[in-house]
């Protein structure tokens, strides 16, 4: 199978040029899916950190880059919304986060807010043992004892170094949330209503925002607290 990828049928949410060249690097098996984006290009085309393919993966020899708290050695690993970068050599830390073209983009944070990441519940159910397990955006999962108070939808922050979890968001009325694709990509505001769509169809969701508002679907909106929104700004 081609480790290539042509720049012309990648991905929206990637951050590259698709007229410069005709091909780019192809992510490896890993979460997120087709829409991760390698390791390679956040180093090379979006940090600058490195200029080859040979460079970016002395970089990881050296054990320097952590994603998610985990040392990374595979420079196709795909990277996605909300994982965390951290350069521990270079003293600095991002988040991933769509800009308002719906491209993945990396906001600064301290390395207080590094320590844990954001998921979004796609998935609950129950497995062997009577545990339960939850399924997150980017395809991790978590199995916990008692998932009574968390729903799909719902977000949890889970510690980068225990793996636990430390907060959790309901998504309901009132909830704050950020736009994650479409054309309100990167907005963030708070659920003013939550409309249910009959059939299989996907509920619509009406969001206040200082400018006014926009309506998308559920599946483009992720619950946040006003800690993860001061991140960023």
């Amino acid at each position: 199978m081609t480790r290539h990828q042509k720049r012309l049928s990648v991905p929206k949410s990637w951050p590259v040029e698709r007229k410069e060249g005709t091909f780019t690097v192809k992510a490896g098996a890993g979460p997120h899916g087709k829409a991760g984006v390698p390791l390679l290009i956040v180093l090379r085309d979006v940090l600058g950190y490195v200029d080859s393919k040979k460079e970016a993966q002395y970089a990881l020899n050296q054990q320097s880059v952590l994603v998610n708290g985990d040392v990374v050695s595979d420079v196709r690993r795909p990277i996605g919304m909300f994982d965390i970068l951290a350069f521990d050599e270079r003293d600095e830390f991002y988040r991933v986060f769509p800009d308002e073209g719906g491209r993945l983009a990396l906001s600064p944070i301290d390395a207080d807010s590094a320590s844990s990441r954001l998921g979004k519940i796609v998935r609950k159910n129950q497995v062997k043992g009577g545990k339960f397990q939850l399924t997150l955006h980017d395809g991790s999962t978590l199995v916990i004892d008692d998932a009574s108070e968390y729903d799909n939808k719902d977000s949890i922050v889970i510690d980068n170094e225990s793996k636990d979890i430390v907060a959790h968001f309901s998504y309901e009325e009132g909830a704050l949330v950020t736009a994650i694709a479409g054309s309100h990509a990167g907005e963030i505001g708070e659920v003013s209503e939550i409309i249910v769509t009959p059939g299989s169809g996907n509920n619509s969701v009406v969001v206040e925002t200082e400018d006014g508002g926009f309506e998308t679907i559920e599946p483009y909106v992720v619950t946040i607290d006003e800690k993860f929104a001061g991140d960023d700004e």
